[in-house]
């Protein structure tokens, strides 16, 4: 099997570091981002920090960030395979009071990185005439909850839901397949303590795993014929309810 060289934004926790973790268990090259310098160096140093892994520091809202993560990539390990837009921030409140700096922190981490990343990885899988770009959905784009106020964020992720399909479109003829993954109730930090109590959303009553993300995306990375798909890994959030 080839070995891929794999770009994980988000990567210093939870989802994006699982799937850092799982990529280099699978013998493939990873360069890991975080916005936070310290806890991205301490997440290199726990994935082993060996010859298959890089790292980048740097906001992905800041197009030099992307094209770092390429000239790191190139530099350490000749390619680009897989670029995995995990990075991404959400928080509820109120659409009313919703000012125009709150919305902007959304639209600039969630759909300005994910958006200004792959367009600075897209040129070498052109070169390439091979890659697959993996964006971080939610299934909350449309499955709105009435008791979870999130406007900005769901905003930014909607978003980033129909630039798959456009980025699908516009370059699958150049074996460029590009698809987004939807999680639900996932148990990392960002949920802290409180995960289990939103159970409920989801038709297996259970939350997800981290493990369970980042086992999807090594799938689809692999897959030659997944594009312009938005898969949801939500324990049938997306699918419905339970009437309580």
């Amino acid at each position: 099997m080839k070995k891929l060289t794999v770009i994980v934004t988000g990567a210093s926790s939870g989802i994006g570091k699982e799937i850092a973790r799982h990529f280099l268990e699978n013998g493939d090259n990873v360069i890991i981002n975080s916005s936070t310098a310290e806890k991205l160096a301490q997440v290199y140093q726990e994935l082993g920090a060996g010859p298959g892994l890089a790292m980048v520091a740097g906001n992905v809202a800041d197009k030099s960030t992307g094209d770092r993560l390429l000239a790191t990539a190139i530099e350490r390990f000749g390619a680009v395979d897989v670029l995995v837009n995990n990075a991404g921030i959400y928080e509820t409140r109120p659409f009313l009071e919703v000012d125009e700096a709150y919305l902007d922190r959304f639209l600039n981490t969630n759909l300005k990185g994910t958006f200004f990343t792959t367009q600075a990885i897209i040129p070498q899988m052109l070169k390439q005439h091979n890659g697959v770009v993996i964006n971080i959905g939610t299934p909350l784009v449309n499955h709105a909850l009435g008791g979870g106020p999130s406007t900005a964020p769901i905003s930014s992720k909607g978003a980033i839901h129909a630039l798959t399909l456009q980025l699908a479109a516009e370059f699958g003829k150049h074996n460029i397949r590009v698809n987004t993954i939807a999680p639900g109730v996932i148990r990392t930090p960002m949920h802290g303590e409180h995960a289990d109590q939103s159970a409920g959303l989801h038709l297996l009553n259970r939350v997800g795993e981290v493990t369970d993300i980042a086992q999807m995306v090594y799938t689809v990375s692999r897959s030659n014929f997944i594009s312009g798909a938005i898969i949801n890994v939500d324990g049938g959030m997306a699918a419905g309810h339970h009437l309580n």
